[in-house]
């Protein structure tokens, strides 16, 4: 059963929070990421990057957490942000010119995280949830939500339903035309009525934001260790989480993107596809596909359409007929001898929202030799191989919606 928390959030004061919320660090060009830091005294970004006050980028590390924290109590101190007077959850809503997802924000449970309650769809790297943890452990508080989804609950909608219809405590419109909404949930029979509901939910799936999540549970574990008066209920045993239903999420697909052919000419390169493949030239026509086991190729100037042959491979489990893991098992591993296709320098992703076009660029650039493109995994295949105790392979899904940051913040010291 999972276990949600309420929490006084730090969050922005209501003026300020257009300016002061970001898209995560890591998705900012650099021309992009220099002219908001250098126009905006307001944004989050000068908090995550502390060292541009001192004209210093190259600071890492220990230190450079560090001083996030200290510019995170700066921005306390002047009154960039408030802290909640009483324990509340919150009402969050992003909507785009095509999409609209309503969640709830709340504190989730790292014990529910060992319990088998939230699970996992892919693996992480121990070093990155290692340094997340020091992340955690130095800069005392968590700014942006893992995002978790679970099947959809009536009364979890009914609540949300009664929020929206109220005046929201932030509204506003992101560059990139988001709108952004957020009501805060303080009526104790609201706050009730959800930890209710959601300790009747058997399980919420990591839909993005293993390595926090995963960091979180080592903090709480460490931290438990060195506390001898530990109960269970402080707020290191808990992480920010964005809740939301599992038919409001969007997957869409990465694409891959090889760098050689392991020593194979065009030509037997599409002989060895031939075990595995009914293959299509599709010429300059782009192809995209239209069902499952099918695949687009970029090679050489041409599109090809792959179409698995049943007869030439095993299905044995949920997680073998996912169209990631066939690439992988029939292409990528024995052709193309990529092995551990989370490291190795010779393929990469990209995830795709346009129109396929990128298949054929990146390797007209001379990059890359060539590329794959495939229909995107759905919610139902994620959560069944899940329940399966199956872990897909990495970069098989891109999920939004993708969360801004510091729109409300969890302090876990």
């Amino acid at each position: 059963m999972a276990k949600i928390k309420p929490f006084k959030a730090v969050r922005p004061t209501r003026d300020k929070v257009a300016l002061v919320s970001s898209k995560s660090y890591e998705t900012y060009p650099e021309d992009e990421l220099i002219a908001k830091l250098a126009f905006n005294p307001f944004t989050f970004l000068h908090v995550v990057n502390p060292g541009y006050k001192y004209h210093k980028q190259d600071v890492t590390g220990e230190k450079r957490f560090k001083l996030v924290h200290n510019r995170y109590l700066e921005f306390k101190e002047n009154e960039i942000f408030t802290e909640e007077q009483t324990p509340a959850l919150y009402v969050y809503q992003k909507k785009s010119a095509t999409h609209s997802f309503s969640g709830i924000i709340a504190g989730t449970s790292t014990e529910d995280y060992h319990n088998d309650v939230i699970k996992i769809h892919e693996r992480t790297l121990k070093q990155r949830e290692l340094m997340f943890e020091n992340y955690l452990k130095n800069t005392g508080f968590n700014a942006e939500p893992v995002l978790l989804t679970y099947r959809e609950n009536d009364v979890v909608n009914e609540i949300i339903e009664k929020y929206k219809s109220q005046r929201a405590e932030y509204e506003f419109t992101s560059s990139d035309k988001d709108l952004h909404l957020l009501w805060v949930i303080n009526e104790q029979e609201d706050i009730d009525a959800l930890i209710n509901a959601f300790d009747k939910i058997n399980t919420l799936y990591i839909a993005d934001g293993h390595h926090r999540t995963t960091s979180s549970c080592i903090l709480a574990k460490n931290l438990a260790s060195e506390n001898p008066n530990h109960t269970g209920n402080e707020d290191y045993n808990f992480f920010m989480s964005y809740l939301l239903s599992d038919n409001q999420v969007s997957i869409y697909e990465f694409n891959r993107f090889i760098k050689d052919l392991n020593g194979l000419t065009p030509d037997e390169f599409l002989i060895e596809l031939d075990t595995y493949f009914r293959i299509e030239n599709r010429g300059q026509e782009l192809y995209k596909p239209k069902e499952k086991h099918h695949f687009s190729m970029y090679l050489k100037g041409e599109f090809y359409a792959l179409y698995l042959r049943k007869s030439g491979y095993e299905f044995t489990d949920e997680l073998s007929e996912l169209d990631a893991e066939i690439l992988f098992r029939t292409v990528l591993k024995p052709i193309l001898g990529i092995d551990d296709i989370r490291d190795d320098s010779k393929i990469i992703y990209s995830q795709d929202k346009s129109d396929g076009l990128e298949l054929k660029t990146k390797v007209d650039s001379g990059d890359f030799k060539v590329s794959f493109g495939m229909l995107p995994t759905t919610i139902s295949e994620l959560e069944t191989i899940v329940d399966k105790g199956l872990v897909m392979p990495p970069k098989t899904t891109y999920i939004e919606p993708k969360l801004r940051s510091a729109l409300t913040i969890y302090e876990i010291l």
